[in-house]
């Protein structure tokens, strides 16, 4: 069934300080959109605002799950989750001192999730044999690519319909943040998801997005249809490529 996420003209302040002015965006059913922008202009506050973690001062941000439309403005970040929406936040917020197979237990919050717990662990494992590997490792002593693969899956188990993905290459060396761009689209093929990523790696990031936006100062400054039309931007050339 469709999974799809709206946004239409959200604005979202921090007091008086406003982020995001006036946002609007689609990821269609089946989609990976990546939303790219240089830290601190409001990619990750546009993600607290779609779990409900920030609330807009104005705008909608509607989500359609199996064919039925949610408006999740007003609903708490559990509610939001239990819908089938699932983050991966910047920094990868793990555990450090659990296990990770008790961090991915603890990624299985939703009910659905919840009823296929041991099946759900079992395509973990198969998506991230080196986890399996590791279940008995405590999560703060992996390395850094180890940890993300442990944030990606732990979103993994809440069995989610809508993936986002919030700077997944922060502090990780260039080889790292290749395989991690392609776990997450291998996630995206394997499991039908619907995804949308924050990142300011544009090399990285273009390799797996059908298409995306470029928000600059809380705004969009640019809307890719494609990949095409992203790569050959003025925008992205001059932040991006360095031309």
């Amino acid at each position: 069934m469709a999974s799809s996420l709206t946004i239409a003209g959200i604005h979202a302040a921090y007091g008086a300080v406003r982020v995001i002015d006036d946002v609007s965006l689609k990821v269609g059913s089946g989609e990976t959109v990546v939303l790219l922008g240089t830290n601190g202009n409001g990619k990750s506050t546009l993600m607290k605002c779609i779990m409900g973690m920030v609330r807009p001062s104005e705008g909608t941000i509607v989500a359609e799950i199996e064919g039925i439309h949610h408006d999740l403005i007003g609903r708490t970040t559990q509610e939001i989750v239990d819908l089938g929406i699932a983050l991966v936040p910047e920094g990868r917020r793990l555990f450090p001192k659990l296990t990770v197979e008790e961090n991915l237990l603890l990624g299985a919050f939703r009910r659905a999730a919840r009823a296929e717990l041991a099946r759900n662990l079992e395509v973990c494992f198969a998506t991230f044999p080196r986890l399996a590997e590791r279940r008995a490792q405590f999560a703060g002593s992996l390395s850094g690519g180890e940890q993300q693969m442990l944030a990606l899956g732990r979103a993994l188990m809440l069995a989610p319909k809508i993936l986002l993905v919030d700077e997944p290459s922060v502090g990780l060396a260039p080889i790292l943040v290749s395989r991690t761009i392609e776990a997450i689209n291998e996630m995206k093929q394997r499991y039908q998801l619907t995804v949308l990523m924050a990142e300011q790696n544009f090399t990285q990031a273009i390799r797996i997005a059908d298409r995306g936006y470029v928000i600059v100062h809380g705004k969009i400054a640019f809307e890719g249809r494609s990949a095409d039309e992203l790569n050959n931007n003025d925008l992205i050339k001059k932040f991006y490529l360095g031309l």
